[in-house]
């Protein structure tokens, strides 16, 4: 076993993977940026060095600067955890030529598996089946139309390079294949330095299920499936193992499959092969695709390690070091059922947009296993990934490990910026979800309702408003009292309630002229005669309250309201920091609402931005090419001529 390795990573990955080598007696050491100097990886790391300024390209991606520390500081291996250099075959090259381990698999493995088109091939050549589509080198337009009219509509246009959605469009029309694809190439080209793509038939009905293989350059394992189908933009929301309605006969198919394609490659690792799969008439051994392998660690290998006892991140470490495979497949099986629900900093109202904001108030539930690169105070960046953690539940049965992920959303408590939880809690309470009716669809098509179901409800709001008055704790020095003004107006960004003073402890809240009573009795609060079991927290961003659904309220200084509310619809603001991609209206130019008036690159994704309403371009403040932060002005609307 390792002595020291160093871990080329950040944030939740890097503190998972800490976690197990301290189990195992080996010593770590962290990297980081100057965005990161007091991140939680590295608090919990043995030893960190500094490798360069926030942007990736000039931290975390510097594989001489890596390596550099690694020897520097006396590992004897490198750990890339996932993202970064972590499928980078020249970074591997340059780890084994400076005499260190790479702790994954071989730079040929990874090669081999890089690019789409080419892995489909080897696959197909393996004996595991792949989906009808052209993989070919030519990236001419006029080709790939020819050939995506050939296959037959819908088609999916995805780049040969990378993952994550990115580079990925649906194509339903021949008329819309022109636009998707430039769209498509552009964002590979910025994504991953590789316009090419490939095209595929859409499968209708379509499920995600991967199969964890882990090898040692020889021989394979898996380690049984994960349904990754709810997804939103082609982006994992909420994992689980194993896949609903899986049938012994597809479990050993797919397993096989899997395990063939991880030995063709002389896989040695932690390594995922991903499957479509044919979801409109059951799951049948026919019914599955190849559509690629991730030739590193998933992040959501919890809900396997959950289901299966094994440690992964410790089979890592073992191999890598030189030991054997440290089970046969006969020694694997299945326990119960998990589930793990990405947490994020993004705004569902907003289309799901990144969000940046300093974590006034965190804390996670008891009942599950929370995996975080963060802690209250800390800022999430707009250099990284605006994951907050991932929350992990496990359960003998599907029914109960999904309850249970339900109440441990409820019971997390994150304020200081927007983000996706109460999304979170819709999506376990969704019948079709919960009867294990999934498939990658299933987020769109009620994505109105999911969002619906998350707003606060007025029993929320009323205690919000309870918490700006400064009363949120009524046990300190017997609650509420008549000092306090008996009639007052509490102003918050975004709007304002009427607050009585009823008597100790006692309160009428009146929002939108709807009046409610609240009051504290047995330690409670009660909300127009029901018990509200919301939790009122007050901290340093202002006040926010949790339960079945979170409400945060920023209070605002009346003296400094702007007089003039409408001026949000003129301006097209930035909701983040980043790079203006493109600008596509001109001054002059009469634009109808929601057209894109331009395209925001940010947190290695594209926006579009729309305009708000109806109106004349009187001014564009921003050009292709500007780097801008978060509510910079970019456009601004006049009214039309009538």
């Amino acid at each position: 076993m390792f002595q020291k390795i160093l871990i080329a990573n950040r944030g939740e990955i890097a503190c998972r993977v800490i976690d197990t080598a301290r189990k195992l007696g080996v010593r770590t050491i962290a990297v980081f940026s100057d965005a990161d100097r007091a991140a939680r990886h590295v608090a919990m790391a043995d030893e960190a060095v500094h490798i360069g300024s926030p942007a990736p390209r000039d931290s975390y991606l510097r594989g001489d600067a890596i390596i550099r520390a690694a020897l520097e500081t006396g590992a004897q291996a490198i750990h890339p955890g996932y993202g970064f250099l972590s499928e980078n075959p020249d970074f591997v090259d340059a780890v084994t030529a400076a005499g260190l381990v790479f702790i994954g698999p071989s730079a040929d493995a990874i090669r081999a598996m890089g690019l789409k088109d080419a892995a489909k091939a080897l696959m197909s050549r393996a004996g595991v089946p792949v989906v009808p589509g052209y993989h070919g080198e030519n990236q001419d337009p006029v080709h790939l139309k020819e050939q995506a009219d050939q296959i037959g509509y819908p088609v999916l246009i995805k780049a040969v390079a990378g993952g994550g959605g990115k580079g990925m469009r649906l194509v339903e029309r021949p008329a819309d294949f022109a636009v998707a694809l430039q769209s498509a190439q552009g964002e590979a080209a910025t994504a991953f330095g590789n316009p090419a793509v490939l095209i595929e038939k859409y499968i209708q009905q379509p499920r995600h299920i991967e199969v964890q293989v882990f090898g040692d350059g020889t021989n394979a394992v898996h380690l049984f499936e994960r349904d990754c189908s709810l997804q939103r933009r082609h982006q994992k929301v909420i994992e689980e193992a194993p896949a609903p309605g899986m049938t012994p006969e597809m479990r050993q198919a797919m397993g096989d499959a899997a395990v063939r394609a991880a030995e063709a490659i002389g896989y040695a690792g932690a390594g995922t092969i991903e499957f479509i799969v044919d979801g409109s008439d059951g799951l049948r051994p026919d019914g599955f695709w190849f559509m690629e392998m991730n030739t590193r660690l998933q992040v959501e290998h919890p809900v396997t390690e959950a289901i299966t006892g094994v440690d992964l991140v410790e089979w890592q470490l073992r191999v890598a070091s030189g030991e054997p495979l440290p089970a046969r497949q006969q020694d694997l099986s299945i326990h119960g059922h998990a589930f793990e629900a990405r947490l994020y900093a993004e705004d569902v109202p907003a289309g799901f947009l990144p969000a940046t904001g300093r974590l006034a108030h965190l804390t996670f539930a008891d009942n599950a296993r929370n995996e975080t690169g963060v802690r209250q105070g800390d800022t999430i960046s707009p250099w990284y990934d605006p994951m907050i953690a991932k929350i992990i539940t496990w359960g003998k049965t599907r029914a109960i490990a999904l309850s249970k992920l339900e109440a441990a959303l409820v019971d997390t408590e994150v304020a200081g910026t927007v983000t996706n939880i109460d999304f979170l809690i819709a999506l376990t309470r969704h019948q079709g979800f919960r009867e294990g009716q999934v498939d990658t669809g299933l987020i769109a098509r009620d994505l109105d309702a999911l969002v619906a179901a998350s707003e606060p409800q007025a029993a929320a709001r009323a205690l919000a408003v309870i918490g700006l008055a400064g009363l949120a704790d009524p046990r300190v020095k017997g609650g509420m009292t008549l000092w306090h003004p008996l009639r007052r107006t509490i102003h918050w960004q975004g709007g304002q309630a009427a607050l009585e003073v009823l008597g100790p402890g006692a309160a009428r809240v009146t929002l939108d002229g709807q009046p409610h009573e609240v009051r504290w009795q047995g330690d409670r609060w009660w909300v127009d005669g029901s018990l509200c079991r919301h939790r009122i927290t007050a901290h340093d961003g202002g006040v926010s309250v949790f339960g079945a659904g979170s409400l945060h309220l920023v209070p605002l200084d009346p003296l400094d309201r702007q007089a003039d509310a409408g001026a949000g619809a003129a301006l097209t603001l930035s909701p983040m920091p980043g790079l203006v991609k493109s600008v596509d209206v001109g001054a002059g130019q009469t634009v109808k609402a929601g057209d894109r008036l331009c395209v925001l690159e940010a947190m290695k994704m594209e926006h579009s931005l729309t305009a708000a309403r109806d109106g004349v371009v009187a001014e564009v403040l921003a050009r292709a090419g500007d780097q801008v932060e978060a509510g910079a002005p970019l456009i601004r609307l006049e009214e039309a001529d009538a």
